[in-house]
């Protein structure tokens, strides 16, 4: 599979290559990664043609905005697609904050707000860190709890933006399917951004939100298509999965992907990004990064030549859906 060939989004005329990088763990998400380590990693991705890239205010409070500010400073804008996010303001502190992890972060609080002023002040924020004129995608950031605000306050002002030029795209990203088809319904979205729903342990966004986004012409841009760690591991004991310790019927069934995997010569992290990236509506996957060996890695795993075998046997093994695309 060619990672850096282009998928367009909905029927927006904005194109993407089939990888992307996202910017979750530039925040330090499980794990600190220095700014010199972002930029180096945002720049293994540029210098192998990578072109579309991924963050929010939420990922470290700002700090992963900044750092694509940092390494991508001077780099043609035209050149690459940029997605952040709404529903999360950053409220200065005064004090030096710390996550789930005791890494140290900046002096911020966060407020969820997808209100049409916090929409216009998220963005307006989020650009100055970014030290950019325009973003390309705007997703409205897990809104669980406030659908109904999110719906008749966040989208409305987004449409407006968009209408005038000011971003291309219209996005909600989410950890569930259900809502998100529930706003596919609801509103003329251009893409929804679908965390872990979409891969080779969980494949629950397949039956009814990805029909329906190819009926109403929205994409789906994957995120966690490793399930936040499992299918990029040894599938030893302490791996996580959503975030949380692999549960143990989870795991066997990796290993059992991963047998086959094995005996068709292919490592299972290719597997994995490429699964997801068959479906037609899928326009881009975002597996995040830690290092600049990690961006080359991810790239190596989508451009692995996969035998067809491979797939069949998966299916056959009943370890994949009998109607999941495959490439």
């Amino acid at each position: 599979m060619d990672p850096l060939a282009k998928a367009e989004i909905g029927a927006t005329g904005l194109q993407v290559t089939r990888l992307g990088l996202g910017g979750a763990p530039f925040g330090g998400l499980s794990e600190d990664v220095a700014q010199q380590r972002a930029t180096e990693s945002i720049a293994a991705g540029l210098d192998l043609g990578i072109r579309y890239f991924d963050t929010a205010p939420l990922y470290g409070s700002g700090r992963s905005e900044r750092y694509y500010a940092s390494a991508l400073k001077g780099v043609d804008r035209n050149s690459y697609v940029l997605s952040s996010k709404v529903g999360r303001l950053l409220n200065p502190t005064g004090e030096a904050q710390t996550d789930a992890a005791h890494m140290s972060l900046p002096p911020m609080e966060v407020e969820f707000d997808f209100s049409r002023d916090g929409v216009l002040r998220s963005i307006e924020d989020s650009l100055k860190r970014l030290e950019l004129d325009r973003i390309d995608i705007v997703f409205i950031h897990d809104p669980d709890d406030f659908h109904e605000q999110a719906v008749n306050e966040a989208f409305p002002a987004l449409a407006e933006l968009r209408s005038q030029g000011v971003i291309k795209a219209i996005g909600a990203g989410m950890n569930f399917w259900e809502p998100l088809a529930r706003f596919a319904r609801e509103a003329d979205f251009d893409c929804f951004l679908l965390a872990g729903r979409y891969t080779l342990l969980d494949h629950s966004g397949l039956i009814d939100l990805m029909p329906l986004c190819v009926e109403k012409k929205m994409s789906i841009i994957l995120g966690g298509p490793y399930n936040s760690g499992v299918l990029a591991s040894d599938l030893s004991e302490g791996t996580t999965y959503f975030y949380r310790s692999t549960p143990p019927e989870v795991l066997e069934h990796a290993r059992k992907i991963n047998t086959v995997c094995e005996r068709h010569g292919v490592p299972l992290k290719a597997a994995a990004l490429q699964f997801g990236l068959a479906h037609p509506v899928v326009a881009a996957t975002i597996p995040g990064a830690r290092s600049a060996d990690e961006v080359r890695e991810n790239f190596e795993m989508a451009a692995f030549d996969i035998p067809s075998d491979l797939w069949a046997e998966l299916r056959h093994e009943e370890l994949i859906p009998e109607e999941a695309p495959t490439p």
